[in-house]
This record gives structure tokens, C-alpha cells and sequence, in this order.
């Protein structure tokens, strides 16, 4: 094993995370400014505004993405055990 693999191994790595974690971020990103931009113009300030319409947002991509998100994270695991023969000593 050497540096260029460790290095491919590391960003693939943190491509793969970045990949699922998007749509979910992304997600609480636009409902929180929405809500946000709701309760300024509402004057209402109860913390459970803000929460719940996140999680049940992120329920819902979860639910829609929740194929890809398993398809993404197979075609990962099978790419790295494939590069297990390789590692020997």
C-alpha cells in the first residue's frame, strides 16, 4: 500500500460522504431559512417551528433518496473490498 492509495482511499472517501450528506444538508438549509424567514415576518418565536418542519423534511429526502443513497454506499463498500487483494504486506 502506498501514499497515492492512501490518498485515493481518503478522497474517495470523503466524496462519497459529501455525495450522501448534500441532499440532507441542502434540505435543512432551504426549510430553515423558509421557517426562518416565516417566523420574521410572523413574530413568532417558538422553537418547535423551527424543528419540526426540518425533520419531517428531511423524513421525506430520506425517503425519496433512500435508494440512491444505498446504491451509493454498495457500489462504495464493494469498490473498497475490491482493493483488499491489493493491500498485502
Amino acid at each position: 500500500m502506498n501514499s497515492s492509495f492512501v490518498l485515493y482511499l481518503s478522497r474517495y472517501t470523503l466524496e462519497t460522504t459529501l455525495l450522501l450528506a448534500a441532499p440532507i444538508l441542502l434540505t435543512c438549509i432551504i426549510v430553515g431559512v423558509v421557517v426562518t424567514l416565516l417566523q420574521a415576518v410572523t413574530s413568532i418565536r417558538d422553537m418547535t417551528l423551527t424543528i419540526v418542519p426540518k425533520l419531517l423534511a428531511v423524513g421525506v429526502v430520506v425517503l425519496m433518496c433512500g435508494g440512491w443513497f444505498l446504491d451509493v454506499v454498495l457500489r462504495f463498500t464493494t469498490d473498497i473490498f475490491g482493493h483488499i487483494p491489493s493491500i498485502g504486506p
